[in-house]
């Protein structure tokens, strides 16, 4: 049987001190797998590309895909443009942060090749899924999003908002061109159109771990941008 090749799309922007340990962890899980990481930063003042070419050097450019762009243009429009350049018959999505954690992607797969799914996706609200390094406020502020979204786009899966996915590539190809959404909505968009398609969705509990280093980039406008992208979503899908 032919063996499966997976695209492994990492959007980064000021991600110096992690994206060497995202690789490393990546390499270490998936040694049994043929794979490929496409990585796409936005012009990061902080040498994020410096280090990603270093990895290249180490891994080889066939494996390390650097897939830089001139200016910060948002993390959906940074999905399609790393899957202009994947060559994998799956695509997965996935932040460089250490908030998802590689340890995962073969649960991933494994669930996609027993299911036959055409997306499989990470999440924190089932029995084996959780966050960690969250105050609670944030905690509430993640639930009382996700209960809204599920009550208003009933959309099939638990975790509405989360961004750590594999996709078949034709499936993400299809719906990602359905997209109007940019920022953080743009993950939220993508699963409820999906489900509106009738793609078989399956899910995998994950540890939702907050970033160590770097500063997060969800903040109050990202919590309006979320609420406004809501309301569309509901009129629209």
């Amino acid at each position: 049987m032919e063996k499966n090749m997976y695209s492994i799309i990492i959007p980064t922007y000021n991600e110096r001190l992690n994206i060497a340990l995202v690789v490393y962890l990546v390499f270490k899980h998936l040694r049994e797998f043929d794979f490929e990481i496409i990585i796409v930063d936005d012009s990061s003042p902080d040498g994020t590309q410096d280090i990603v070419k270093q990895l290249q050097l180490l891994y080889g450019e066939e494996r390390i895909l650097l897939r830089a762009r001139k200016k910060k243009l948002g993390l959906g429009t940074a999905y399609c443009h790393g899957l202009k350049h994947a060559s994998g018959d799956f695509v997965i999505i996935m932040d460089a942060d250490l908030s998802h954690h590689p340890k995962y992607l073969p649960s991933f797969i494994r669930k996609q090749k027993e299911t036959e799914a055409s997306i499989v996706t990470g999440t924190r609200y089932v029995r084996g899924g959780g966050v960690h390094g969250w105050n609670l406020m944030r905690k509430l502020t993640s639930r009382g999003a996700n209960v809204l979204a599920q009550t208003f786009l009933w959309p099939g899966v638990s975790d509405l908002t989360g961004s750590f996915r594999l996709y078949k590539k034709s499936v993400l190809e299809d719906v990602i061109g359905s997209v109007v959404s940019k920022g953080y909505v743009f993950q939220m968009e993508m699963i409820v159109r999906a489900s509106r398609k009738g793609y078989h969705i399956e899910e995998v509990p994950i540890t939702f771990v907050d970033r160590v280093y770097g500063t997060s980039k969800l903040g109050g406008s990202e919590i309006v941008e979320y609420l406004k992208g809501l309301i569309y979503l509901i009129f629209a899908t």
